[in-house]
């Protein structure tokens, strides 16, 4: 199945893999948005070719009033519903009993328990019972990513996963989003380039890494918050 997937969509552009997409997981097809720069480029796509892909987005609680404004901004423009999914509460409210507001500073444990319970628990209820997840994943965004594929089997998830915006690069991204006057988060303009929880981001310096506004804190390279490595805690 995964190469006759990767053979039909070889010649096909971003928005004709999400059509294809669609027609062969009809359905069972999700795509999860944090409204970043990438995932505003196929929200379009999907809004505009009215391209039956259900989108899906995970509020952590922490995420900056600007990204909020970008979430109110595409219920506006698109008139489409965006299914949010949010922290379990009695989880979320024992973290806090526990541990805190801020326990993620403390140590890589503490960080990715928060992690845990604010986006991949959301995220696991958000992909069950689908069998395609397409996602805004860009090959130099991590070195991570950089090892993934634009269709591939997710052995972590048990299902396909399609990165349409795979090969593409930021000046790609933005030229799309000018072109098409598609809104995207005012903070990429004031050095903000991959965008979570606003207590765990920060603006990256020149030469710095691509990540490195995430979880600044931490010294470790190839930081991920768990959506792209295992389902499990």
């Amino acid at each position: 199945m995964l190469e006759k997937l990767k053979e039909a969509t070889i010649h096909k552009t971003e928005a004709e893999v999400l059509a294809y997409i669609a027609d062969v997981f009809s359905g069972q097809a999700v795509f999860t948005t944090s409204f970043g720069v990438e995932d505003q480029v196929i929200t379009d796509m999907i809004c505009r070719y009215n391209i039956p892909i259900q989108i899906v987005a995970i509020d952590t609680g922490r995420l900056f009033e600007e990204t909020y404004k970008v979430q109110d901004a595409v219920r506006k423009k698109y008139k489409k519903d965006i299914k949010v999914y949010a922290p379990d509460t009695k989880d979320l409210e024992a973290l806090l009993a526990q541990k805190g507001p801020y326990s993620f500073y403390e140590s890589i444990e503490n960080r990715k328990e928060c992690c845990y319970i604010r986006k991949v628990a959301p995220l696991n209820r958000a992909l069950s019972g689908k069998a395609c997840w397409v996602t805004g994943i860009r090959s130099e965004q991590s070195a991570g990513r950089s090892g993934m594929e634009k269709i591939q089997y997710d052995e972590s998830y048990k299902m396909y996963k399609v990165n349409p915006l795979y090969d593409w690069q930021m000046a790609d991204v933005m030229h799309y989003l000018e072109t098409n006057e598609v809104p995207y988060n005012s903070l990429h303009h004031k050095g903000y380039v991959s965008i979570g929880c606003a207590p765990c981001t920060r603006a990256v310096k020149p030469g710095e890494d691509f990540r490195a506004g995430r979880w600044w804190w931490e010294n470790n390279t190839g930081k991920e918050c768990g959506l792209h490595e295992s389902r499990k805690k």
